[in-house]
């Protein structure tokens, strides 16, 4: 956080923040430790549920109208209907190279494939002879790796190094999520109390990468995690109050039969808190910058004056940040919504559901965390470069707050 940089931050705070940065890592590695997976031992196997765990990509050679197939791979005789017939080359898996016959029946909803398109199909060695191939889903990883590197050149054009260490931080994050997040929840640890550990493990490291080990960085980490507390509580709360089920989705209720052991209440608390994550720390990364930009601007500036300027910041961030976590729920939702709708039901009577009602708890206890940030880290932000007698007699204190000018590496030391 290039703000950060030159500003004296007054010792006894500097320690102060120091060790409640040391104590928070310090938990986390020890929540990491308690709540890491198991190594997948007795965990369940959705082929035992019939679900489908085997894809290979193949590519379509072409295409015809044609009788339906039966199930025996005979031609259905006598009304057996038309099919759009298709033709693919498998190009992976244990049949490599063999061509195998699909039918898709009139319909809107079909893929409407051609010469050449790239396919993947779902393998089901227990099906009949003809069958074990089925049409799963149009190839993507091709555009979607595009997308991903033109998103990665942008970030990196505009943020240089900074942008490098955002994308790393981003990397990590994906790992933390994968490698222990949806692992030990699937092992039967506390939803909660991974998702907690979790979030807090991606706040250190994606903040820390992104923004360096400054004072404004530190601040806005402990203002992150102190918001995410009072999320995760929150989340606790209402969800006990509405007596919410966990089983609001069509998926959470297979998950409950196929995997019975996981916590569906504790996975969508958890699901709050993550979340809640990315929008928070955003807010705690501007607060800390505005304040800091403030002091920089004015050295005079008193603490008092600085929290307030950079509250004035803050509520006009808020505003923008609340409607943008509501429309973006709102957007995800928007089948469900117009189903709701054409069924002529009241406003009242949809934000009921639990479907509904699960969305309006994330969105709202997501909020409550986000609004709360606001004044916690412009209070912490404003003690630690606010102007004081003793903030101006003390140079930077090295460490956790160190703004990258070690003792004696650039930074003119008062007194000296």
């Amino acid at each position: 956080m290039a703000s950060g940089h030159d500003l004296p931050v007054h010792q006894p705070t500097a320690r102060l923040l120091n060790g409640a940065a040391v104590l928070l890592a310090l938990a986390t590695v020890a929540g990491l430790i308690v709540f890491r997976p198991g190594g997948g031992a007795g965990r369940p196997d959705l082929a035992e549920a019939g679900v489908t765990t085997a894809f290979y990509d193949a590519q379509v050679l072409g295409a015809r109208t044609g009788p339906c197939r039966a199930p025996s791979g005979v031609p259905a005789q006598g009304g057996g209907g038309t099919c759009r017939v298709v033709e693919a080359q498998l190009l992976e898996g244990p049949d490599a190279g063999r061509t195998v016959r699909l039918d898709f029946l009139p319909s809107s909803t079909n893929p409407d494939l051609d010469d050449g398109d790239k396919v993947v199909l779902s393998y089901n060695p227990a099906s009949p002879a003809g069958d074990e191939y089925q049409f799963a889903d149009r190839q993507r990883k091709p555009v979607l790796f595009w997308l991903a590197a033109a998103f990665a050149l942008s970030v990196v054009l505009l943020g240089r190094v900074r942008g490098v260490a955002a994308l790393v931080g981003l990397a990590a994050s994906l790992v933390v999520l994968l490698s222990f997040t949806l692992p030990a929840v699937i092992d039967g640890r506390s939803p909660v109390g991974v998702a907690v550990v979790s979030a807090a493990a991606i706040a250190f490291i994606a903040l820390y990468l992104a923004h360096g080990f400054r004072p404004m960085t530190t601040v806005a980490l402990l203002g992150t995690l102190a918001s995410l507390a009072l999320t995760a509580v929150l989340a606790v709360a209402f969800t006990e109050l509405a007596h919410f089920s966990g089983f609001a989705s069509e998926e959470a209720t297979f998950l409950s039969f196929a995997a019975g052991s996981i916590d569906l209440r504790g996975l969508l608390l958890g699901g709050v808190v993550i979340g809640a994550l990315g929008a928070i720390d955003d807010i705690t990364v501007t607060q800390a910058a505005a304040v800091a930009e403030v002091r920089r601007a004015d050295p005079g500036t008193s603490r008092r004056e600085l929290y307030r300027a950079g509250l004035r910041v803050g509520r006009d961030h808020v505003a923008s940040t609340v409607n943008t976590l509501v429309l973006a729920y709102a957007g995800a939702s928007m089948p469900l919504l117009v189903l709701f709708v054409l069924s002529d039901q009241s406003l009242t009577s949809v934000a009921n559901s639990e479907v509904v009602a699960t969305e309006i708890v994330r969105t709202l206890v997501g909020s409550i965390g986000l609004v709360a940030s606001v004044p916690v880290t412009t209070w912490l932000a404003a003690v630690a470069v606010g102007s004081s007698s003793s903030a101006e007699a003390d140079p930077a204190t090295p460490g956790l707050l160190e703004d990258g000018a070690g003792p004696g590496g650039g930074e003119t030391q008062p007194g000296g």
